[in-house]
């Protein structure tokens, strides 16, 4: 296969971009030495065309070749020519004796270093590294899916634990008590930020890393895939000068990406944007943020009351939580500031009755509340290996398709690791609080007759998670999954017209 080492292509400023048959093309960063070519052509022993690009762009460029190439883990557990293959790595960790005879915990670290770097490039999210009398384990979360990864002896748990502690900057004596840190990382030129959270167990300390892509921070929205009524809905939101607006879903749904995505397109230098948020997932210029500290007594309600007195135009708080920091979001949005933040409920309507549960007035939570975002993630079939096939009766029925309607399932190949899906994709509903939500929410309406009105002209999470089954882009067994509950109130069946050929 061609290549050039990571280590030469970041020293000497040349990527290689593509190569096809006997001729390849070759990206070279702005000021980097010309002679380097000679050495470059002996390497690969074939002719090429040179491009410069600048420096910005270079390094895009060796992000996206090495950050998530195939050897991403390999180089980073030292064990190039070995493959990813991390099972190899864990093989050579010493036995319990010998960790206790020596103070070298080189395979300990090249074992986490690959681990982080497989994960790093496979798309996931958490990493748990979990002791059992048994074993290690260490599963990895992708496409929101838990799956084993990795199985070592029981003997090599207190190292590697140990071993991330220390590069987390925790205190590795203390094994009583649960502790949070945060371990930055460069991947190829990619900068990763690793929160991670130990807990005791019975058998050792649990520990979860949580991968965070500093690359999401520049989402926009147009890129969220929402759909053109509800990208309109948030923006109409986001351009009133005051209010609250709010996303709702579970832990993982994509909430906070929502948020920044949102703050992204306000961020244009003519607005103070601050932020109180637990913790700071992703670091934006332009933005003011502050990580709630309970133990100092700096809470969400704490935090937002200070960053009042900071003159902003734009809010967000990480999380309503509580009914003080819903009372001081709500005066916030009063005194002509426009609030973001999140809540968790099962959907958006259900937010609504969640500010109320928190005592706020109902004709203050009418007057403030601009829009209610609701989403989930779904996995998305892989587009090389999915199969058409007719839909069973009872699962047309269950959601609403005719007879014999043409769904898709997962197969698996090359391209989305045999597991028959590729990435995740967003399931939304959103409320734009009108005249006459405003007018329900005062009186006191409940979740009924609020989202009978709010989606009589506009699709709910059911509806939406049936378009995407309908488009081929999921399975119905994700659809349901994600929005069991909407599923039960369909009142017209989606029709769909079976398909014609291949």
């Amino acid at each position: 296969m061609l290549a050039i080492p990571y280590a030469f292509a970041r020293r000497f400023g040349v990527v290689l971009q593509a190569h096809e048959g006997s001729h390849a093309a070759i990206a070279m960063r702005a000021g980097a030495d010309p002679k380097v070519l000679l050495e470059l052509r002996r390497h690969l022993a074939r002719p090429f065309d040179v491009e410069f690009v600048a420096v910005e762009e270079f390094d895009r460029l060796l992000s996206d070749r090495y950050a998530m190439d195939g050897q991403a883990a390999a180089v980073a557990a030292g064990t190039l020519g070995l493959g990813d293959e991390l099972d190899m790595l864990a093989g050579d960790m010493p036995t319990a004796d010998d960790l206790l005879d020596t103070a070298d915990d080189a395979p300990a670290i090249r074992l986490i270093n690959g681990i982080i770097a497989d994960a790093a490039r496979n798309g996931v999210s958490d990493i748990h590294v979990e002791p059992y009398e048994t074993g290690l384990v260490v599963r990895m979360r992708i496409d929101g899916v838990l799956r084993e990864t990795l199985r070592m002896p029981p003997h090599v748990a207190p190292v590697v634990v140990s071993r991330i502690k220390v590069m987390a900057r925790l205190d590795i004596a203390e094994r009583r008590v649960p502790q949070d840190g945060r371990i930055g990382l460069t991947l190829g030129g990619k900068l990763l930020d690793v929160r991670v959270s130990t807990l005791p167990s019975r058998a050792g300390e649990r520990v979860v890393l949580r991968i965070l892509d500093k690359d999401n921070a520049g989402i926009d929205m147009d890129v969220l895939g929402l759909s053109p009524a509800i990208n309109a809905i948030l923006k109409e939101a986001l351009s009133e000068p005051n209010g609250i607006v709010l996303v709702t879903g579970p832990t993982g749904s994509g909430k906070t990406t929502t948020l920044y995505a949102a703050l992204r397109t306000l961020n244009d230098g003519s607005s103070n944007i601050l932020t109180v948020e637990d913790p700071v997932e992703y670091a934006m210029d332009g933005v003011g943020q502050t990580q709630v500290n309970p133990k100092v007594g700096l809470t969400f309600a704490a935090g937002l009351r200070a960053i009042l007195r900071q003159d902003p135009d734009v809010v967000m708080v990480g999380e309503i939580r509580d009914r003080e920091t819903a009372e001081i979001a709500v005066q916030a949005s009063l005194t002509g500031h426009l609030v973001l933040s999140t809540v968790h409920t099962n959907d958006a309507v259900g937010a609504i009755t969640r500010m109320r549960d928190m005592k706020i007035e109902p004709f203050l939570l009418a007057s403030t509340l601009r829009a209610v975002i609701a989403q989930r993630l779904v996995r998305k079939l892989c587009e090389h290996c999915r199969k058409p096939v007719q839909a069973s009766g009872s699962v047309s029925a269950l959601l609403g398709f005719d007879p014999g309607a043409v769904v898709y399932e997962p197969v698996g190949c090359e391209q989305c690791s045999h597991t028959g899906f590729k990435g995740r994709i967003g399931v939304f509903e959103a409320i734009r609080i009108d005249e006459t939500i405003r007018r329900l929410i005062n009186d006191g309406g409940d979740e009924s007759i609020i989202a009978r009105h709010a989606f009589l002209h506009a699709p709910n999470l059911g509806s939406a998670a049936r378009q995407l089954v309908r488009d081929g882009q999921t399975t119905p067994e994700e659809a349901v999954r994600v929005s069991r509950r909407d599923m039960a109130d369909i009142e017209a069946p989606l029709v769909v017209e079976p398909e014609t050929g291949a």
